[in-house]
């Protein structure tokens, strides 16, 4: 199986996440990608996939959505449509289906579709094993996070100080008959 895109397109056609898998122009993807909703009004409604001369589309409809796979002609559609099943639960449960909520959660959805399709091929893995992967922190990044938290508060202290000084300087300015 060799799928070249997965993307989240409008019924109009407008592409709301794409993640292209394959070494194809970015201009081949959106051209195919534009033209689905006009080919899927050609095709039989009992099938969730159509092929084209050069690609097969495997799709699903989400709320007002379309769910789309473009892949190759000779991939195995019964690995297609498992990959599909699970590219829609993640999408289900990463955002609210409506295209504001799909686009706001689209970097989160394309991680999500990395650990799903790697160079163009399924991996071996379950929906609780993609969120448990999307959502793990590294070490480094903790790091990172404590280093600027304590700047942050090294500086609300530094300045906390200078505010403490001013004041103590007007004070004593005003002590000794000088006013400001």
């Amino acid at each position: 199986m060799v799928v070249l895109a997965a993307s989240v397109v409008t019924k109009a056609g407008k592409v709301l996440v794409s993640r292209q898998f394959s070494d194809m122009p970015r201009t081949r993807i959106e051209g195919l990608l534009v033209a689905f909703p006009k080919l899927l009004g050609t095709t039989e409604k009992q099938h969730t996939y159509f092929e084209t001369e050069n690609v097969r589309f495997v799709y699903q409809p989400v709320e007002a959505t379309y769910l789309v796979l473009v892949t190759n002609k000779h991939s195995n559609i019964c690995e297609d449509l498992d990959t599909l099943r699970l590219l829609s639960k993640v999408l289900e449960n990463s955002c609210s289906l409506d295209e504001e909520g799909i686009c706001k959660k689209a970097f989160e959805l394309i991680f999500s579709f990395d650990e799903i399709i790697s160079l163009g091929h399924k991996e071996n893995v379950t929906l609780a094993q993609v969120e448990q992967f999307c959502g793990m922190e590294s070490h480094e990044e903790k790091l990172q996070k404590l280093v600027m938290q304590k700047k942050i508060n090294e500086n609300k202290d530094a300045m906390r100080r200078k505010a403490i000084e001013i004041y103590k300087s007007k004070i004593d300015r005003s002590k000794s008959g000088y006013l400001d």
